[in-house]
């Protein structure tokens, strides 16, 4: 029986690597709305996250007495809520966001997140002052507003968004506010509780997760009465079990450990490698090169990190001057 340890130093360089690896797994989870295009969101949550719960009962084994008896009523309370929130919700309105508004709309919106994510953190004790956070931030919009520019007005013309673009925007939008608050709350979650390790943490997380799954099944097979070939499901099967292996069990995982790795106030750029990897996904599902804006916002993201990096760099070499003056 393994024991967890005491929570990790602070590593830069590690926890962005993580937070790098965790961006380019779930990236692909903007595809997979488009990969099984014949199921609605509902679906796709329920057939993602059953799999993803059914991954972790089979890891997790006979360890889960033991790290129940390690969580109190407060910590299965949030469990519950960060699950939720950072999962089942969150995917639902992400794969509604893609299928009525498109990557590119959805990108733009979920760019946002670190900014959020940022200036929550920012109220930290561990904190840069937010004047070091403020070039970060604005590097972060710049490529968001780049990110989404051609998808709103495209050809450089002014386009008058849809009703569905507008309920893309508006599911994008809750994405955006769920996730924010699961960034925040999973972080503190994590720093609060050093006697699980971040990979139990992932898998309780999947059990959890799991269980809210089944009670969206029947939701959506009652909302879904469409007949689907059994090609179709073939297909539907395939991308709930990549997506829960690749995005929510392996993603997770590098997530987590970055969350302990970072500050909270960097960890919300790290939300940007998401964006950039899904982009250069739709890229290659569109069978196209990036457009001058987004290679615009490629250099903006870049510049984003660099800069929040750099921000949380310099208060560290304050005390080593002291001890050696």
């Amino acid at each position: 029986m393994s024991r967890s340890t005491n929570p990790p130093q602070k590593n830069l360089p590690l926890g962005v690597l993580c937070g790098a690896g965790a961006g380019a797994l779930w990236g692909l989870v903007f595809l997979a709305p488009e990969l099984a295009r014949d199921f609605p969101p509902l679906d796709l949550a329920a057939g993602r996250y059953l799999a993803y719960g059914l991954i972790a009962l089979s890891l997790i084994g006979t360890r889960l007495p033991v790290l129940c008896r390690r969580l109190h009523r407060r910590d299965w309370h949030g469990l519950f809520w960060l699950s939720f929130f950072g999962n089942s919700f969150y995917y639902v309105m992400l794969s509604m966001a893609v299928q009525k508004g498109g990557i590119a709309l959805t990108s733009l919106v979920i760019g946002f997140m670190p900014v959020a994510v940022t200036i929550i953190g920012s109220r930290d004790k561990d904190a840069p002052p937010f004047l070091k956070l403020a070039p970060s931030l604005f590097f972060c919009v710049i490529g968001a507003f780049c990110i989404g520019w051609q998808a709103l007005f495209p050809a450089g013309q002014t386009a008058t968004m849809g009703a569905s673009s507008l309920a893309g925007l508006l599911c994008a939008c809750a994405a955006l506010a769920s996730w924010t608050g699961f960034a925040v709350g999973n972080s503190r979650a994590l720093a609060r509780l050093d006697h699980v390790s971040s990979h139990e943490w992932n898998l309780l997380t999947g059990l959890v997760t799991g269980a809210q799954a089944l009670v969206m099944l029947p939701l959506a097979l009652l909302f879904d009465p469409t007949t689907h070939a059994l090609s179709a499901w073939g297909r539907f099967a395939t991308v709930s079990i990549g997506v829960a292996v690749i995005a929510s069990l392996c993603g997770n995982a590098l997530w987590n450990r970055m969350s302990r790795l970072l500050p909270l106030t960097l960890t919300g750029q790290m939300i940007l490698f998401e964006t950039l990897f899904a982009l250069l996904y739709g890229f290659v599902w569109d069978q196209r090169l990036p457009r001058p804006l987004e290679i615009a916002s490629f250099l903006f993201i870049v510049a984003s990190v660099l800069c929040c990096v750099a921000a949380h760099r310099k208060p560290a070499m304050k005390p080593l001057d002291n001890t050696l003056s």
